[in-house]
């Protein structure tokens, strides 16, 4: 199986001396993010993330299928990755790689599993026929930190999706095309992110935000942080490396939150922006209006 190029000797002396004189290789502060940037596609629910050199791409779709046998009232919610060989030469089609296979999960845990999508909401008939609702992760540049860019990306696409809309007589369900009918948002009750703190030094005693993948390769250890902007934690995933001190994790924690609070105000601001550039006219605005007479 291919790996990633390592770093030279020289490479980690350099940086990690650079680390214990308070200094990054990018001129970053320990707790500073790299330029975050999110673009909504022409399409509902795809969400291009940017962070740094690190690129991803969220894509939200919609089906009617039928709901799981133990679950009759609740919709279907998958979330798939793919890191192919154009962000990575260490990644291999149809062979997972370690790192897939985390951030896989990690996602799953972070957004599916903190109910963050109200699935019952996705039910159409008890039993027989709900929606479907799929999220492709796809990887296109790999320059570390792709837990928090991925999370970001997920929960951004999920927002910004619209499902088409429906009506039930009797038995027999209807689905509208857009043109017949507005498509409609998905029930969303919180969004939880992940933040992602590498540590160095031989006790862990240093601790950085957003590492780059030069930064990754040297960490002693990493943990991340699931949380949405209400301070509710969804997970803390430390998966082996050097022991952490618990003030240090508490400290991590606090940092998380201002972290998280910052993503949520530049997703709600890129959403507001997306529909005031789709609303043209102030068409929507001028409905709502007659509406309320």
């Amino acid at each position: 199986m291919p790996r990633e190029a390592e770093p030279s000797l020289n490479e980690r002396a350099f940086v990690v001396q650079a680390l214990q004189e308070g200094l990054r290789i990018d001129g970053r502060a320990f707790d500073q993010y790299r330029n975050l940037e999110l673009k909504f596609g022409d399409q509902y629910g795809v969400a291009d993330v940017t962070l740094g050199k690190t690129r991803i791409l969220a894509k939200v779709s919609a089906e009617v299928t039928v709901p799981y046998v133990d679950r009759p009232f609740d919709g279907v919610f998958t979330i798939t990755t793919e890191l192919s060989p154009m962000a990575s030469p260490a990644f291999e089609v149809n062979r997972p790689t370690e790192t897939e296979i985390l951030l896989s999960r990690l996602i799953e845990k972070t957004v599916r599993r903190s109910n963050a999508l109200d699935t019952e909401s996705l039910c159409l008939i008890a039993g027989q026929k709900c929606w479907s609702i799929r999220v492709d992760l796809h990887v296109l540049s790999h320059d570390g930190n792709l837990i928090d860019g991925s999370c970001f990306a997920v929960v951004a696409a999920l927002r910004h999706f619209r499902k088409p809309d429906t009506s039930i007589e009797g038995e027999i369900l209807t689905v509208y095309t857009p043109a017949e009918r507005e498509p409609v948002p998905l029930s969303w009750l919180h969004s939880p992110f992940c933040v992602t703190f590498s540590f160095y030094g031989e006790e862990g005693d240093i601790v950085l935000l957003d590492a780059t993948l030069l930064e990754e390769q040297l960490r002693v250890s990493s943990c991340t942080i699931s949380l949405n902007k209400h301070g509710e934690i969804c997970q803390i995933a430390k998966l082996g490396g050097t022991p952490v001190e618990a003030s240090t994790l508490l400290q991590c924690t606090n940092v998380a939150l201002q972290k998280v609070k910052e993503f949520s105000t530049l997703l709600d601001q890129k959403l507001a922006a997306d529909s005031k550039r789709r609303d043209k006219g102030g068409l929507l605005a001028e409905l709502s209006a007659e509406n309320e007479r």
